[in-house]
């Protein structure tokens, strides 16, 4: 008997619970519901009568990131609902995707829209982990280019300028470091060398011709041109480091 009475007690007090959080969510204007420690069928179906759709489930990194995005803060609670603590978006949909028909919730035009979601689909976990290294290091070249936006152009071009520097800095040491710096700028070469021979070229030929032509243009931008567009300079090929 004295546990139905504390069912019978629990049972009452949601009843007058429920509803009364239901409402408060209502009266403070808002359209939709995103919880993080979830809520039960009951809660659900009221809100449902009240037509106020909700998310479950949202983890606690999510949900940051979703205040962050619609301007609006996280409640921790009912009592402190307001309307100047709602965010604001465009469009909240669920999409449905894929053989399994996994669902996913999309929020879009946010009010405070720098917070951007990259979906990566592939078809196995081999090529999407593929596909997120090669985001991350996109990423990360914009990110160094906001840090710093001083670049080198590619194709070898800034190899071979450093070699000509080295191997001229040694021309003017008497001493055996001579031997040391240009063996340094021998292995600066490598990389010109590697790209020419990966681009079908004879590898030698090109080098010393595009080291000729650096000399003789006074231009550092020149490499190798892998893509036989006609032009080894590098910044006319858009071609950076």
């Amino acid at each position: 008997p004295g546990h139905v009475e504390k069912y019978k007690k629990l049972y009452e007090t949601e009843q007058s619970v429920f509803p009364e959080q239901v409402r408060l969510c209502k009266e403070s204007g808002a359209n939709l519901v995103l919880c993080q420690w979830g809520f039960d069928d009951e809660a659900n179906s009221l809100l449902l009568q009240q037509q106020l759709p909700a998310v479950r489930w949202v983890g606690g990194v999510e949900l940051e990131l979703i205040a962050i995005a619609t301007n609006g803060r996280i409640v921790p609670r009912f009592s402190e609902l307001s309307a100047d603590k709602l965010g604001s978006a465009q469009f909240v949909r669920e999409v449905s995707f894929g053989t399994t028909k996994d669902r996913m919730i999309f929020i879009e035009g946010c009010a405070n829209s720098r917070a951007v979601t990259i979906f990566v689909r592939g078809g196995n976990k081999m090529i999407v982990e593929e596909g997120k290294r090669s985001i991350h290091d996109a990423l990360c070249v914009v990110r160094n280019l906001v840090r710093d936006n001083r670049i080198v152009y590619g194709g070898g071009s800034a190899e071979i300028a450093c070699s000509l520097a080295v191997s001229d800095a040694a021309d003017r040491v008497s001493t055996v470091e001579q031997y040391a710096m240009r063996a340094f700028a021998d292995a600066l070469d490598a990389v010109p060398v590697a790209l020419a021979e990966n681009s079908g070229l004879a590898p030698i030929d090109a080098l010393t011709e595009t080291k000729a032509a650096q000399i003789r243009e006074k231009n550092p931008y020149l490499g190798i041109d892998c893509m036989s567009r006609g032009t080894n300079n590098m910044k006319e090929q858009k071609v950076f480091e």
